[in-house]
């Protein structure tokens, strides 16, 4: 298999622990360069790799193949559009974009260009979604008619020193938290006809929007998303109620935690599991085998689905190869943008709106 370079920009959060261990871990993709502007982390953690102190250089070398942008949030339309007028593949870590209008400009250039350019939605291969999709497909559940997701954390207390808590429209927990969630009940149900949101200041002193529940709307289905800095006691991360019975999870996918701690993720093929969730993290299935005795049920742990996010790269090396559709596409993108749009819109204005993804 032919290798492709990549070079990831930034090496805050996003390279250091989604972008550059995947890359690395995944046959036919080489890390080729980083770019870190200053410091000498990224040096140490990959010695074997160039470290760049701009993104020009990294645009004007011909062994890169594939950009990754990890950068703060407003940077992420201007240098995924300078990527694609280079002739770079593009992964742009969530938000894809600040607005609905750079998303579908990004959409243009790619196209235009014969490129791809994908949002890093990366926790559509969370083992606890995973198993979601693992039973609501199945139809375990009967027809679903409540989803709930909740991203919880506990942060009274605004950081100091980083941009995340700088009041620009592209931070906060709207555009950080909420693409994931967005897009995955996207991915789980497709497109809804309507939105209802709550998009807030919970703490009592903050610059951004630090939480939201965001209702989509859809004929016999209401999906909910959630988000907030203030829950001391974190809600069950997937509720999900059907006519047949409810799944229930609470905890996080044990991934973003391992690697900031220090794990390794092994390469695609080694023979190590990488990060099974124990049985006590594992959600329950709760099924009344007899609907007319619906006082009836039975209570099964379901394990969770192992989570891997090389394959989000794997699927990018293979569809820039031409060998598989791209799983998360630019529309993709694009639609969860103009989603998280009509959710700050909608509770601004406290109404419900349509969707619509033309305009």
């Amino acid at each position: 298999m032919a290798e492709i370079g990549v070079a990831v920009i930034g090496f805050g959060l996003a390279g250091r622990v989604f972008h550059a261990p995947f890359v690395s871990a995944v046959p036919g993709l080489k890390l080729e360069a980083i770019v870190q502007r200053r410091g000498d982390e990224a040096s140490k953690a990959y010695p074997g790799v160039r470290i760049l102190r701009s993104v020009e250089e990294a645009l004007s070398d011909a062994s890169i193949k594939l950009v990754v942008v990890g950068t703060p949030n407003e940077t992420h339309y201007d240098l995924a559009n300078k990527a694609l007028l280079a002739g770079k593949h593009v992964v742009i870590d969530k938000p894809f974009a600040a607005t609905s209008a750079e998303a579908r400009e990004l959409l243009r250039t790619a196209a235009a260009n014969h490129l791809i350019v994908a949002p890093f939605h990366n926790r559509r291969w969370d083992g606890d979604f995973k198993t979601v999709r693992k039973i609501v497909d199945g139809g375990e559940l009967g027809r679903p008619v409540t989803y709930e997701s909740h991203f919880d954390r506990f942060r009274p207390l605004p950081r100091e020193g980083t941009w995340k808590e700088s009041a620009n429209p592209a931070n906060g927990m709207l555009f950080d938290l909420g693409p994931h969630l967005v897009d995955q009940a996207l991915a789980l149900f497709g497109a809804p006809d309507a939105v209802t949101a709550s998009v807030r200041h919970d703490r009592d002193s903050t610059g951004i929007e630090d939480a939201f529940d965001i209702t989509l709307h859809y004929p016999r289905l209401q999906a909910i998303c959630r988000a907030t800095m203030v829950a001391a006691e974190p809600g069950p991360r997937f509720l999900v109620h059907g006519t047949k019975g409810s799944f229930i999870k609470y905890g996080l996918d044990p991934q973003e935690p391992a690697l900031v701690s220090g794990a390794t993720v092994p390469p695609v093929g080694d023979a190590r599991e990488w990060l099974g969730e124990p049985e006590s993290s594992w959600g329950t299935l709760v099924i009344a085998p007899d609907p007319a005795n619906p006082g009836t049920v039975t209570r099964t742990k379901v394990k969770t689905e192992l989570g891997d996010y090389r394959g989000f790269y794997a699927n990018v090396r293979d569809a820039i190869l031409g060998m598989a559709p791209l799983a998360v596409t630019s529309e993709d993108g694009f639609r969860v943008i103009r989603l998280l749009e009509l959710a700050r819109q909608s509770s601004s204005e406290g109404r419900t709106l349509k969707v619509d993804f033309t305009t």
